[in-house]
């Protein structure tokens, strides 16, 4: 298993806190990496890959920076609001693109802004520009209304250097932020409660380079858990974390996929080739509950499952922008308000799709596998920022996929 995306760009973003040579190891491979890179090189760190292990990546991180992170590079990827916090941390000002990347429907970032005003901080916006300024963080309690993976790494991010304690009540859980947690240890900061609903920071003077492991990618484990519901056979998932996807899960096995736990990977059998799955009901929450990223994957099982079952969104309210193209390839799927109605249809045809993000396009390759004819998904490069060649890993389990130039193929 490839490094997690979603905890690998938010420890690049963290090791601007600290000026020296920082190394993370399980990195993916993955065009959002690279954007992340691209970014920090603009501030002025030097980041690069072990000609040795290219899963090694090297941050040199100076004694100054530019605390700016242009428009040309945020608007490509979501994730860079992240270099908010530890800009403002370690030099007191930051100036940040308001940020693109999937689209999602709205998504704002006011409770980022609100959390880091409680630590002493101060915003302006003007054409499409945040500006930062804190002439010193000040520890503090923050309650969070939702909890919010970004605002919380945000917030880390910012409280380590700050003077005095900082509690983040109602943060988010996800084992991307133990993970985050975890190598800001390895830095100095002294955190506890990463990855529980509290979050404790006693704020040090300065923190050093750090070295660190990225967790496993649990979304990527999912895909190929999905892949093999859709296809048939079997399959082992070398270093998937059983612990940090059980409601996900609970709700496959409850659809007649067999998952058990091999300790260091997870192995999964679908049904046999004379039986369906079965349609089940799911609601996306925030963890520990369904993560909205396995959505697509899931409402791909559930289009050729025996009956209906009914998803319900409760994250981000545009994320169905993909389901008129599981329509194209004679899936049943109704939407109605945050709620998909999918009646499982006995196959589904070939046909050409687009990709709208990262997670719908791995869907939509997903359902290529078990449709009948031939699939092309064009945009295929959302796939390729958070996956790490998903096309090859496919082909090695023995499905009939190519990457083309700008499309992919299934």
């Amino acid at each position: 298993m490839a490094g997690a995306k979603n905890s690998a760009l938010k420890l690049m973003a963290a090791t601007v806190l600290a000026p020296g040579r920082h190394t993370l190891r399980n990195v993916p491979r993955i065009a959002d990496v690279t954007l992340m890179a691209e970014l920090l090189d603009r501030m002025g760190a030097t980041v690069s890959r072990r000609s040795d292990d290219p899963d090694v990546l090297t941050i040199d991180v100076p004694d100054l920076m530019d605390p700016e992170a242009p428009y040309d590079l945020v608007e490509k990827m979501r994730a860079s609001i992240v270099v908010l916090g530890p800009l403002l941390a370690r030099f007191g000002e930051a100036r940040v693109s308001v940020p693109g990347g999937d689209d999602f429907g709205n998504r704002p970032i006011d409770m980022h802004l609100r959390g880091l005003e409680d630590l002493g901080a101060t915003f302006t916006t003007s054409h499409g520009v945040i500006e930062g300024r804190a002439e010193r963080l000040l520890g503090a309690r923050v309650l969070l209304e939702y909890p919010s993976v970004g605002a919380t790494e945000n917030l880390l991010l910012a409280a380590v250097t700050a003077k005095g304690t900082t509690v983040i009540d109602n943060a988010a859980r996800e084992p991307e932020i133990a993970d985050l947690a975890a190598f800001l240890t390895t830095m100095g900061a002294e955190v506890s409660g990463g990855g529980g609903s509290t979050i404790t920071v006693e704020g040090v003077e300065r923190l050093h380079p750090g070295e660190h492991t990225v967790v496993p990618d649990r979304i990527e484990a999912a895909t190929y858990l999905a892949a093999v519901g859709m296809a048939g056979g079997s399959i082992a998932v070398e270093g998937a974390r059983v612990d940090h996807m059980e409601m996900l899960l609970d709700r496959l096995s409850a659809m007649g996929l067999r998952v058990d736990d091999g300790g260091d990977r997870l192995w999964a059998t679908a049904p046999g080739p004379t039986e369906r799955l079965v349609s089940v009901d799911v609601s996306t929450l925030p963890y520990p509950g369904v993560a909205t990223d396995y959505k697509p994957l899931l409402v791909a099982l559930l289009s050729v499952a025996d009956g209906v079952g009914i998803l319900t969104e409760n994250v981000f309210a545009g994320r169905f922008r993909y389901i008129p193209e599981l329509v194209r390839m004679g899936a049943d799927i109704r939407v109605e308000g945050h709620h998909a109605v999918v009646r499982g249809v006995e196959a589904l045809s070939g046909a050409p799709v687009r990709a709208p993000d990262i997670r719908a396009g791995a869907a939509l390759v997903v359902a290529g596998l078990a449709a009948e004819g031939e699939t092309v998904v064009a945009d295929a490069h959302h796939v390729a920022r958070g996956y790490q060649d998903l096309v090859g890993n496919l082909a090695r389990l023995g499905a009939d996929v190519a990457l083309g130039s700008a499309v992919g193929e299934t």
